[in-house]
């Protein structure tokens, strides 16, 4: 399968049976947070929230009338809505001390020999605007860790990233690791330091990584440094940050990896790659770019129409992650 023309012409089947051609869709704009990515210039200049004191009324009136939408208020908000998650599902929280970072994990299982199924999470709230570097990078939507509890697998793991979901009284850390750095070498050797915690925790000797948005490139990262992962799935996965920070007009993040670079290396690694058809996040062409680097394996690739960055997800994932590996 040499040439571009053949690979970007290639027609995915769904579960219904109908085909969807990956190169067709147009990218509606996608009301999700923007996963480590500062905003989008507008008008020329950076996107500042003027009129915070309106939006909080509208989030007030709207909160009135539903409820459930005040769980995600503040950072304290969002870490008792993923400890609600993993509690109602019998999960367990803890915290990792790596070299450089104390990492949250949620988990169930505990049953040896079983391979350890590894959820990473994405950039979350990582930018309030262009140039101003949230101060906690708690995503705003516990997607991945709501995708986690949904895996039957036997032992099971959701993995935060650093600043995420930290300890109260503990340090949040550098904000350059939830930003510029986030794919740095530090990032990704600790998230192996914590891949090793949770492998001992389950009995796992080996793991299918799961990542979602930036979670996917540092998974992509991680796995090409190990020789225990069986499989790789991502999710909307930045997996070429050159081509999406060219899409989104800001710099290219200094002192990170690229996970790019080792899509030839992890080329015989079983793996899909999901990605939304209306994502304009992180457009199924970073995902295409990065199979074209292992030499176009059509199979791999996955446009789920109706899906944008985080929306489309939760419902379909039970579906999606028993799709075959290649």
């Amino acid at each position: 399968m040499n040439g571009k023309r053949d690979f970007t012409a290639t027609a995915v089947f769904l579960t219904s049976g109908t085909p969807f051609e990956e190169n067709s869709p147009t990218f509606a704009r996608d009301g999700a947070v923007r996963d480590g990515l500062p905003p989008p210039l507008r008008n020329g200049r950076p996107g500042i929230f003027r009129l915070r004191g309106e939006i909080a009324l509208l989030l007030l009136i709207v909160c009135h009338f539903f409820p459930a939408c005040s769980i995600r208020a503040t950072p304290a908000d969002r870490y008792a809505t993923a400890d609600m998650i993993a509690q109602r599902a019998g999960w367990e929280k803890s915290y990792l001390p790596t070299k450089n970072f104390t990492l949250t994990a949620y988990r169930r299982g505990a049953r040896p020999g079983a391979p350890l199924n590894l959820y990473i999470e994405g950039d979350g709230a990582a930018w309030i605007d262009r140039s101003w570097r949230s101060d906690d990078p708690t995503p705003k939507d516990p997607l991945v860790l709501e995708l986690a509890v949904q895996d039957p697998g036997a032992n099971v793991a959701y993995l935060a990233r650093p600043g995420q979901y930290v300890a109260a009284g503990t340090p949040r850390g550098d904000p350059a690791y939830w930003s510029h750095r986030r794919f740095s070498p530090e990032v990704v050797a600790a998230l192996g330091e914590a891949a090793d915690i949770l492998k001992v925790k389950s009995g796992a000797e080996k793991i299918n990584l799961v990542g979602y948005s930036g979670g996917a490139a540092l998974a992509v990262l991680l796995a090409a440094e190990r020789d225990d992962i069986l499989s790789l799935r991502t999710v909307a996965g930045n997996l070429d940050p050159a081509a999406v920070n060219r899409r989104h007009q800001v710099d290219p993040p200094a002192g990170s990896l690229d996970p790019l670079a080792a899509a030839e290396k992890i080329k015989g690694l079983p793996q899909r790659h999901f990605v939304g058809a209306d994502d304009a996040v992180v457009p199924p062409v970073a995902a295409r770019n990065f199979l074209a680097r292992q030499g176009g394996d059509r199979r791999r690739l996955v446009v789920v129409p109706g899906a944008g960055h985080s929306r489309g997800w939760r419902e379909r994932w039970r579906e999606l992650s028993a799709y075959p590996l290649f």
